[in-house]
């Protein structure tokens, strides 16, 4: 059987994790309202989304950046909420492959880490 994390340990944590949500949401949030800003000034005359011209390349490349962005953001958003109702169903910290206790330290660096060190490098 795994060894308990220390309730002081999975409050400091899930304070991070619940900060760490909550930035997440601030950067999707930003780049949905840039994305919809460009969407809607390509329409206008003043801007070109054709990607053979040199403003409308920019804005193709600028656009693909921010989804890219967006997505890693999602992804990492659908780690932290994992982790959060890991904690609320009293699973967290434990490794999703092994079923032993994932480090601290580990947790620490990593607050959305489901797997110890073992086998996150074994996958």
């Amino acid at each position: 059987m795994p060894r308990t994390l220390a309730a002081s340990t999975v409050k400091r944590l899930k304070k991070r994790l619940v900060a760490e949500r909550e930035q997440l949401d601030v950067v999707i949030r930003e780049i949905d309202e840039d994305r919809e800003e460009i969407r809607l000034s390509e329409t206008s005359s003043e801007r070109s989304p054709d990607p053979n011209t040199a403003e409308g390349g920019s804005l193709v490349f600028e656009m693909e950046k921010e989804l890219s962005i967006a997505q890693n953001a999602r992804d990492l958003l659908d780690k932290v909420d994992q982790a959060l109702e890991a904690i609320e169903a009293g699973t967290y910290g434990i490794c999703d492959d092994c079923g032993e206790a994932i480090p601290v330290a580990r947790l620490d660096a990593l607050p959305y880490a489901t797997r110890c060190v073992e086998c996150a490098a074994s996958r």
